[in-house]
């Protein structure tokens, strides 16, 4: 896959609709090969692979350095969590799996009210969708509960006095995700893997027709 044509936009989309319930790569894997970009297009495209292939690790480390960040600060953490899970949410996969988790829990104390929590229906015609189904969680739109999420975990980032310890940990979890994407080599699990996703997004686009 040529990663140098592949365009920002592109980058977050797959990002947005790839599953994220894969475990994070080995550390031996991880550490394992670093060089210098010998050119700018050289390294975007490294940058751009990495950051698809490594996603789970440097959210991991991400989150990590948060939470060192946070130790003697209870009410941050909270705040660190909600923020998470709302960017979390955006992804296609995890915000489906999240709605279907909270609806098996919700069915077994309320039958009722979990039946109300189902995601409408999209309309049909000639046995074919019409539209790209939304994604609704808890029978709500998205965004309705990123929107939630996110807005309670400003408010206790400022009632916990803590939004100059979270830029500082922000920028050096992404400034550490930067250096690594810029200089680990791209191996070949990571070209196989990228070819395997391009499968099967197209194999779900051909299913649509």
């Amino acid at each position: 896959m040529d990663w140098g044509s592949v365009t920002t936009e592109d980058l977050i989309d797959a990002l947005r609709e790839v599953d994220w319930s894969a475990p994070p790569r080995p550390i031996s894997e991880f550490f394992s090969r670093f060089t210098t970009p010998k050119s700018l297009s050289k390294w975007e495209s490294r940058l751009k692979c990495n950051l698809y292939y490594y996603r789970t690790n440097y959210f991991v480390i991400v989150v990590f350095i948060l939470g060192m960040g946070f130790l003697r600060k209870p009410l941050a953490i909270l705040a660190a969590f909600l923020t998470g899970l709302s960017i979390a949410l955006l992804n296609d996969s995890f915000a489906v799996a999240f709605s279907e988790k909270v609806t098996r829990t919700i069915r077994q104390f309320s039958p009722h009210l979990a039946a109300k929590l189902r995601p409408p229906a999209a309309p049909v015609v000639r046995g074919k969708r019409t539209t790209k189904r939304a994604i609704h969680i808890c029978g709500q739109p998205r965004m309705v509960f990123v929107a939630l999420f996110a807005s309670v975990g400003c408010v206790l980032w400022f009632t916990s006095n803590s939004l100059l310890t979270v830029l500082w940990a922000l920028l050096i979890a992404l400034l550490t995700t930067l250096i690594h994407a810029s200089f680990r080599v791209p191996n070949l699990k990571a070209r196989l893997s990228t070819f395997r996703e391009e499968f099967r997004s197209a194999w779900r686009n051909y299913g649509e027709f």
